[in-house]
């Protein structure tokens, strides 16, 4: 039913293992662009650079895609944004388009580049709009990667995409100007959104998606609780809204379950020990549907 255009490169592996997570596993075939999704909802899968997904998306060539927000903006592509998908390379998936001068440079913020100046970019209408803005004129010249080592010999400014800015201070560059944040966006051709049947299967298929997503940094938590101690242990406890209390059979105690981001845990438990609660079990979450 649906044909989706997934994003080559950087965001590659962990697209895939999205997919996998989201109990819609990719398989490869001998060619490396098209992949296979076995889910009656899913009819053919390519595998794109993200820069041409949103066109694509765009022109009916594919109903789903999933691009940057900055490879959308770009492209100027009317698309539908149908879900801010915070994964990427590493970490939450926040990315900065940058401008980035030679660190030994004088200019210390974007409206001090001088008129005239060489600026590399794999976004040159994002920086062309940009600097208009700012009232300078510069050349802009469009970069097929490696940007920031163009810069001083070729080039004297770098507009760029960063997670943490390692690369950047690694060729000696600072930063004087965010032009945009970026995450990753699940996109859908309009003709396909406005299609009832193909709506529901990208509604079920983000709900798997950002089931996962939701669930990456979170554990649950059970144990036992005393009657005399489940208010002191409920009282510390972090939920996602309320915990969940039963009793216990034939006992004065109750089960309590809750929701916790994983890099509390290791302060949390040993709190929930001291107010009393007992068999303390966690365990990963695959998915959380809300």
């Amino acid at each position: 039913m649906l044909s989706i255009a997934l994003p080559k490169g950087s965001l590659q592996e962990q697209t895939l293992l999205l997919f996998n997570e989201a109990d819609l596993p990719v398989k490869r075939s001998a060619r490396e662009y098209t992949v296979t999704i076995a889910d009656e909802r899913i009819s053919a899968v390519k595998i794109l650079r993200p820069q041409e997904i949103p066109k694509y998306v765009e022109d009916g060539y594919f109903d789903l895609g999933i691009s940057g927000l900055d490879c959308i903006t770009e492209s100027g592509a009317e698309i539908v944004e149908v879900a801010d998908m915070p994964y990427a390379k590493t970490g939450t998936g926040l990315m900065k388009m940058v401008v980035a001068v030679p660190e030994d440079s004088s200019i210390a913020k974007a409206a001090d580049i001088r008129p005239g100046s060489r600026v590399t970019t794999e976004f040159p209408h994002i920086t062309k709009k940009y600097f208009e803005q700012l009232g300078i004129p510069v050349d802009v010249f469009y970069s097929f990667g490696a940007t920031e080592a163009k810069v001083p010999e070729i080039m004297d400014v770098v507009v760029d995409l960063t997670e943490t800015g390692s690369t950047l201070r690694r060729n000696n560059l600072k930063v004087v100007d965010v032009i945009m944040e970026s995450t990753t966006r699940l996109i859908a051709n309009r003709a396909a959104w406005d299609d009832p049947a193909k709506h529901k299967a990208i509604d079920e298929i983000r709900t798997l998606l950002l089931g996962v997503l939701d669930a990456r940094g979170r554990v649950l938590l059970s144990m036992n609780v005393a009657k005399d101690r489940l208010d002191a242990v409920v009282g510390v406890l972090p939920a996602m809204k309320r915990p969940t209390v039963a009793p216990l059979y034939n006992s004065d105690s109750f089960s309590v379950t809750t929701v916790v981001d994983k890099d509390t845990v290791n302060v949390i438990i040993p709190k929930l020990k001291e107010m009393g609660a007992e068999d303390i079990l966690e365990q990963g979450i695959s998915k959380i549907v809300r």
